[in-house]
This record gives structure tokens, C-alpha cells and sequence, in this order.
């Protein structure tokens, strides 16, 4: 039998596929161990969502996921908390929401080597209106705040209801040390909690104050020592669930409505009841009768721990 006619198909395929991929067998071949390994490792990398969402007893945690970068926001961070955002503006499973960040940094601002490279959003002030939405949730907020919060961090954080920090937390708006402008809500919603001449002061001066330093101007809501901050925030959050679901989302849109409003007004539209009554009000009512407060929530809550 003529083995090289059976053999010659086999050696023909072989050489083309050699002659087709000759250079790059031939960098292959001259790459160290190590480093092959490096490549088959990014190879095998597989890609973290840069906001996580996790769930647990009506309570949902997004939590901003660039330890290595201290948070910093760029617009593909921003284009994936806008998706959990609106999600969460639909979700009756949720009572409460909390914005904190992977690693030892809330958040560090914005991204100064995205913006350097021209990094776009999907508009031009899709940033902002994100912390809008934020600002928006039907539900209670609360960011829980531990390292930096910067500049657009702040911003940010400022977006929710609630801010609870850590004592040795740093807070600061440092656009004027980079020669930036404000367009995320800063000079509007840090003179709210701070008042005008506070505001004036750590936005001219680009100021670092403390976490215990924030809590006493009225920037935090309270300040706890580091090893206490996840236990102090899950037990707030635990308070306001524990209340009925609808009062809160009622008292956040009277609060929202009575800042366009004149102060006769909001009062007038706080007594014309405009969002109705809550729905679990008369059962949390009959158990005031010899029964231990909070009855059930007007909407599931999800009991089982998910994370996304």
C-alpha cells in the first residue's frame, strides 16, 4: 500500500494551516512560559459588572465595583447603575436602598483618565440625570460611605436621602483643583444639607473634611467608627423597613413636592392627601391592641438573599 498518497492530504492540510498562521505560531513560539500563561489567563478572565446588585429582606445594596480604581465613575459605570436604577423604580420587593463601594473607597470622583481620553456617555448629561433618577427612587436611600467621596462621589451621594459614614471617611468637592465645573447637582443639593456658607467654603477651598466633621455640618446624617459601619447601616435600613412601605414613599414625594411649592401651599397639598392612604394602615392600626408594632408591608419583600 502506498502510505505516502494516504499521508500527503494530511501533511497538505497541515502546511497550509502552518503557512496561513506562520507568524503567529512563530511570536507563539518565542513568548517566555510565563508569559503564555498571562495570556491564557486574560483569556480566561471573565468580565465583573462594574455596579453590583444584591437583595436581601426588602432591602437592595448596589454597590459600585472598582476597588482597584477606588470607584471611580466612568460613563460604562454609570450606563449600568441607570439600568439598576430604573429597574429598582418598579420593584415593589424593595423597600430600601443602599449605595456604598467595593473595597476600602466609596467613591473616588470621576474618572480623570476618561475624561482625558474623551470617554462619551450615551448623552451629554446622562451623568446627572442618573443621580436624578437616583434622587427619584420611590424608596428610602441611604449611601454608606467609607474612604473617598469625592467631587462626582459626592455628587452622587448626595443623590440619596441618607448619608452614613465611617469616622476617618474624607469628603470633598475638588473640581476647582482640577479646574472643573460643577454639572452633577453640586451647587444645588450641598448648600441643601450644609446650608449656603458652608457650601461656599468647601467648594472655593476644595476642602477634605472627615466623615466625623461631615456629620457635625449636617453632610452625613450620622458618623459611626469604621468597624461599626456595616452593622450601622443594616440596622437603619432594617428600621425603615420595618415601617409601613407606603408611609415612607409617601412622606419622600410630599418632601420632593413641597420644594416647588410655596410653604401654604405644600401645607395644602399635604392635607388633600394627593398620594391616598397607606395600604397596610389598618392592619398596623388593629395591632396596636396588645400587639407588638408593624404588621405586614404593602408589598412582598423579598426574604431570599439574590445578588446580580
Amino acid at each position: 500500500m502506498n502510505y505516502s498518497a494516504l499521508t500527503q492530504p494530511a501533511f497538505h492540510i497541515f502546511g497550509s494551516f502552518v503557512g496561513a498562521n506562520y507568524e503567529g505560531l512563530r511570536r507563539l513560539a518565542m513568548l517566555e512560559p510565563r508569559q503564555y500563561r498571562w495570556m491564557k489567563q486574560e483569556e480566561s478572565i471573565v468580565t465583573e459588572p462594574l455596579v453590583k446588585r444584591a437583595d436581601a429582606a426588602g432591602v437592595a445594596t448596589l454597590t459600585l465595583n472598582r476597588p482597584e480604581k477606588l470607584n471611580a465613575l466612568t460613563p460604562e459605570l454609570f450606563i449600568e447603575l441607570r439600568g439598576h436604577i430604573d429597574k429598582l423604580a418598579d420593584d415593589v420587593s424593595i423597600g430600601c436602598v443602599l449605595v456604598t463601594g467595593a473595597g476600602r473607597s466609596f467613591c473616588a470622583g470621576n474618572d480623570l483618565g476618561s475624561i482625558a481620553e474623551g470617554t462619551k456617555a450615551p448623552t451629554p448629561n446622562y451623568q446627572a440625570e442618573t443621580i436624578d433618577a437616583l434622587e427619584s427612587l420611590p424608596q428610602p436611600t441611604i449611601a454608606k460611605v467609607r474612604g473617598h467621596c469625592f467631587t462626582g462621589g459626592l455628587e452622587l451621594a448626595l443623590g440619596c436621602d441618607l448619608i452614613v459614614a465611617s469616622d476617618d471617611a474624607q469628603f470633598g468637592d475638588t473640581h476647582g483643583q482640577w479646574g472643573l465645573v460643577a454639572v452633577w447637582g453640586m451647587t444645588v443639593r450641598l448648600p441643601e444639607r450644609v446650608g449656603t456658607a458652608k457650601a461656599k467654603e468647601l467648594m472655593y477651598t476644595a476642602r477634605r473634611i472627615s466623615g466625623s466633621e461631615a456629620a457635625e455640618i449636617g453632610l452625613a446624617t450620622r458618623a459611626t467608627p469604621p468597624q461599626n459601619l456595616d452593622e450601622s447601616v443594616d440596622a437603619l435600613a432594617a428600621e425603615i423597613v420595618a415601617n409601613s412601605w407606603d408611609t415612607s414613599r409617601f412622606d419622600k414625594a410630599l418632601l420632593a413636592d413641597g420644594k416647588t411649592m410655596r410653604r401654604s401651599d405644600a401645607l395644602l397639598h399635604e392635607r388633600s392627601r394627593p398620594y391616598g392612604v397607606p395600604r397596610d394602615m389598618q392592619e398596623r392600626l388593629a395591632n396596636v391592641a396588645g400587639k407588638k408594632p408593624g404588621g405586614s408591608k404593602p408589598s412582598p419583600q423579598n426574604q431570599n438573599k439574590t445578588s446580580s
